[in-house]
């Protein structure tokens, strides 16, 4: 895996997100629109006239390969092409992952119509996927990181496009080893289970976390 570092200030990045923010919105605007359009056929070509102009724009300079994982000097992450939360990837729902003090990581978004699978419902895959970001990041919630060992998910319901809500936490630690447990929730409740193993590196020197059971979670 390939990380980027950059020397850049805060003030650059936050020059850097209020100029590609409102892009991405606006082509994540474009695509529902695309799927929800029923306008003409001669609107229809002059839209993609008009898009095959901005995008001849946008490919006179850019990078080689997926956007990557960048770092500031002092280790600031910039995910942004992140496919569940990444600031300039329009395809993002986006998820804006939030630590509790209690360790529970949660997040609130919205699904549109480009998150669809069965009819007005999110695509299993769709909910897969933000379970399985929503899990990582509880998992290292304690500061001590883990990579991805096994996630299992139980759908209970279809989950309804709209609004939602995760959250996931650790419930048990042994050693190198943690338990995190999650969901994805509507206005009616749990949709979504998860529950996913996660193991801190060997090649990790800092303290490891003291040991707790689900009893505690």
């Amino acid at each position: 895996m390939e990380f980027t570092l950059e020397d850049i200030s805060d003030a650059e990045i936050a020059r850097r997100r209020s100029l590609y923010e409102p892009l991405t919105e606006s082509v994540r605007e474009l695509i529902d629109a695309a799927i929800r359009t029923e306008v003409d056929d001669d609107t229809i070509r002059e839209v993609q006239r008009t898009l095959d102009t901005a995008v001849q724009s946008l490919r006179a300079a850019q990078t080689d390969g997926p956007y990557g994982v960048r770092y500031t000097a002092d280790l600031q992450g910039m995910p942004w092409g992140n496919a569940v939360i990444g600031l300039r990837n329009a395809i993002a729902p986006p998820v804006r992952p939030e630590r509790q003090d209690d360790g529970t990581v949660t997040a609130d978004f919205t699904l549109g119509s480009a998150y669809e699978g069965p009819p007005g419902c999110a695509h299993g895959g769709v909910v897969a996927m933000i379970l399985d970001h929503i899990l990582g990041d509880a998992g290292s919630a304690d500061n001590v990181p883990c990579y991805t060992g096994t996630i299992s998910v139980r759908y209970l319901r279809p989950t309804a496009l709209g609004t939602l809500h995760a959250q996931a936490r650790i419930v048990e630690r042994d050693g190198r080893k943690k338990i995190v447990r999650g969901s994805i929730s509507d206005a009616e409740g749990e949709t979504a289970t998860a529950e996913g193993v996660f193991i801190v590196p060997r090649s990790w020197d800092g303290p490891m976390p003291r040991r707790i059971t689900s009893t505690e979670g």
